[in-house]
């Protein structure tokens, strides 16, 4: 396996991982768990960052920059809703 396929890989499961946490802080009935979880995310969400700041240095995360109208047309697509 290359050095993409795991970076996307951990990519994958970091994702996954701040999803669980996100709902574990959200669903926690005492403040003991909620910041236990709430940690846990911050970490995790530090973890997804460097992941992806590495992967994008290598240009193994391409992104596309959108042009201010269809960002427009969006918006007011949705402004009425």
């Amino acid at each position: 396996m290359e050095d993409k396929d795991l970076m996307e890989n951990e990519l994958l499961v970091i994702k996954g991982v701040c999803d669980l946490y996100l709902h574990g802080t959200i669903e926690s009935t005492s403040t003991d768990v909620h910041t236990a979880f709430k940690d846990a995310l911050n970490e995790s969400l530090n973890i997804q960052n460097k992941i992806y700041n590495l992967m994008a240095e290598k240009g193994w995360y391409k992104t596309e920059n959108v042009e201010q109208p269809q960002i427009d047309k969006v918006k007011q697509k949705f402004a009425g809703k």
